[in-house]
């Protein structure tokens, strides 16, 4: 599933194609057409991610369109307009370029009071400069919830996945099945200051990298990592591999019903 970083860079991108344009919308599939119809030729305001959510704002109405990629959605930007329709497209937009979704687990047109039932049930993004950390501490440090499996819960942190979760452990070397309430304020924050710094990272590039330089392939002399996942990581399907620290081969376990990896030297339990 397409982690936070993915969606404030979908956002960035529909709204610097269709901002402030009239646009064509419409839902070759036809499972979105009536909504699709009412937005028809209306200017696009903006497009905003919070989390794993996209909002899609249009001038002369207060509904926006939600969209959620789940694990098979997707987003594409195409040059030109006119395009032939491939696979199931749900929503399309046109003004010069075309956008089609495809596959997304969710794509409706919410009121004001229904997007705000589901940023209600949202923890903090930290992508977005209006989050606050204090709000997922409240909710980690009172719980005996491995914080493996809090971190993935986006009521209490918004955006994070599988992805980001196993790699600022590592990198902040916290036992994955640490009882969130023994992660002391101090260690909390600087997770947090991870987050934001390796997120604000994957938007700019398009990919997750969360090695620092003194572990990258040219300062270890090493291949590049061969992943269709792609980006330089520490434990993320590294597992059996050894650690780029102390070498101990990376370990995989299930928890939260995903797969997670961690180095059982450089993340033992305090």
């Amino acid at each position: 599933m397409p982690e936070g970083h993915t969606l404030h860079r979908l956002a960035a991108d529909l709204a610097g194609t269709y901002a402030g344009r009239q646009v064509r919308s419409s839902s070759p599939q036809g499972r979105f057409e009536a909504a699709a119809a009412r937005l028809d030729r209306r200017v696009l305001e903006g497009a905003e991610a919070y989390g794993k959510h996209l909002f899609v704002s249009f001038e002369g109405t207060e509904e926006q369109v939600h969209v959620h990629l789940g694990l098979y959605g997707t987003f594409l930007i195409s040059p030109g307009v006119g395009r032939p329709v491939v696979g199931q497209v749900r929503w399309r937009l046109e003004a010069q370029d075309t956008a089609d979704l495809r596959g997304p687990n969710a794509c409706e047109l919410l009121t004001p009071p229904a997007v705000e039932q589901i940023l209600g049930r949202l923890g903090p993004d930290p992508l977005r400069a209006d989050a606050d950390p204090d709000l997922a501490w409240h909710r980690i440090h009172r719980s005996d919830t491995p914080i493996a499996a809090l971190l993935m819960d986006q009521k209490v942190l918004a955006g994070v996945g599988n992805v980001y979760r196993a790699e600022v452990l590592f990198r902040q070397r916290v036992a994955p099945m640490t009882a969130g309430r023994r992660i002391p304020r101090v260690r909390w924050d600087a997770m947090w200051a991870d987050f934001v710094a390796l997120m604000q990272v994957g938007v700019e590039r398009g990919r997750i990298d969360t090695v620092r330089p003194e572990h990258e392939p040219q300062a270890m002399g090493r291949d590049p990592r061969a992943d269709d996942h792609g980006g330089e990581v520490y434990v993320y399907r590294r597992d059996g591999q050894p650690c780029l620290v102390c070498g101990t081969p990376v370990r995989r376990r299930d928890v939260a019903g995903r797969n997670l990896f961690w180095c059982p030297s450089c993340q033992q339990r305090r």
